[in-house]
């Protein structure tokens, strides 16, 4: 595909997410569609779709209307390129500009990428540093590894994947977290990532992750597992604690034993759980404001009936996991949201509502010191 026939099928997925679609399910069928697009062109026009949905309100503005060809001309113009260069109409590219749009000038303030109805909350939330996290917000996520410290030392798995062409550098806040400066799509067919060296995941939650102390033989419950990243991720720090998987729904747990076999951790799922555990993890189901930058048109989706039913749906899981705590052991609350409502609220409200638990610990990363946006308290049952 040429340059210009990029910018016209991320112009014509735009349109779709506009409309309402899913920006990975337009991006599946404009994929479907296109058979003569490489893997090279698929990448590239993902790529121009996320970074306009990152910045989708200011990039509306510096184009001129909130449509996919305005997303495109802004994003080209924010990049100081010419438009009309590739907007030629020739060879599957975009029409001409029209007058209007060459005439079309930078507003002198552009817009922060924030819905309207949610600025009052990411506001009170943050604080000083709501505006330099929703700047942040509008940049690509950068892709990190766990080391599973089971299986090598960090410097190891930075070797082997750099003899595969992924170079990666160790985070100052965690050893164990290499963050991948090139070569992350060879990531998913290397040998490091195949024998179970590495993970895929955000510094942010490996942070999370090695917060609740661990000891040999003690009884672990992921209560929202999903994939299992927090199971992993805690059998690697401890491989003599036996983590338990739960998941409402079963069948997010589906890749989570081939996972485990990979990483040679030992995890049992468990569909009802019975007894106390020493350690309870809830990952819960949440806004995914802290991800916005890997999942961008979910910023725009969301609703603040949406975000109610959220709210509701955690308190409900704070409840039901809240009896699985040993006396004396821990609940670890964790989000990937910078919201309030969803963090300290929830817990200021759990606390109140569930006598017997104190709070320890209470961690919030942003883009500012970590990678995503993350949420963890860290609550003791009285012994």
């Amino acid at each position: 595909m040429t340059p210009g026939a990029r910018l016209a099928a991320a112009i014509e997925v735009l349109d779709r997410v506009l409309a309402g679609a899913p920006a990975e399910q337009a991006l599946l069928r404009w994929s479907r569609a296109s058979r003569f697009a490489g893997s090279g062109d698929r990448a590239a026009v993902r790529d121009l779709v996320f970074d306009a949905l990152r910045q989708r309100d200011s990039l509306a503005a510096l184009g001129g209307a909130l449509s996919g060809r305005g997303l495109v001309l802004g994003t080209l113009r924010a990049l100081g390129e010419d438009p009309a260069r590739l907007f030629t109409g020739e060879g599957h590219a975009p029409a001409p500009l029209s007058e209007a749009e060459r005439a079309a000038t930078a507003p002198c303030i552009l817009p922060d990428d924030l819905p309207d109805w949610l600025r009052p909350l990411w506001q009170a939330s943050l604080g000083p540093a709501a505006a330099e996290v929703a700047h942040a917000m509008r940049a690509r996520a950068p892709v990190w590894l766990r080391v599973n410290i089971a299986r090598g030392a960090p410097d190891a798995a930075a070797a082997a994947l750099a003899a595969e062409g992924i170079a990666t550098e160790v985070s100052p806040l965690l050893p164990s977290a290499l963050r991948v400066t090139e070569g992350e799509r060879r990531l998913s067919r290397s040998v490091a990532y195949r024998d179970g060296l590495v993970e895929l995941q955000d510094l942010s939650a490996q942070l999370a992750s090695a917060v609740p102390t661990l000891s040999p033989g003690a009884r672990v419950l992921d209560y929202c597992a999903g994939g299992g990243g927090k199971s992993l991720a805690l059998a690697a720090r401890e491989p003599a604690a036996r983590i338990f998987a739960h998941d409402a729904l079963a069948q997010r747990m589906a890749d989570l034993p081939a996972r485990a076999a990979r990483a040679g951790a030992a995890i049992q799922l468990m569909p009802r759980p019975k007894g106390a555990f020493e350690l309870v993890v809830t990952d819960v189901p949440c806004s995914g404001s802290g991800t916005w930058r890997r999942n961008p048109d979910a910023k725009w989706r969301l609703t603040p009936a949406a975000l109610a039913e959220l709210l509701e749906l955690q308190a409900r899981i704070l409840d039901a996991a809240a009896p699985r705590v040993a006396p004396g052991g821990h609940l670890a609350y964790m989000t990937c949201s910078v919201l309030a409502d969803e963090n300290d609220r929830q817990i200021e409200t759990f606390l109140h509502r569930i006598p017997g638990f104190a709070l320890r610990d209470r961690r919030l990363w942003t883009p500012l010191e970590a990678s995503d946006g993350f949420f963890l308290a860290l609550l003791q049952r009285q012994p």
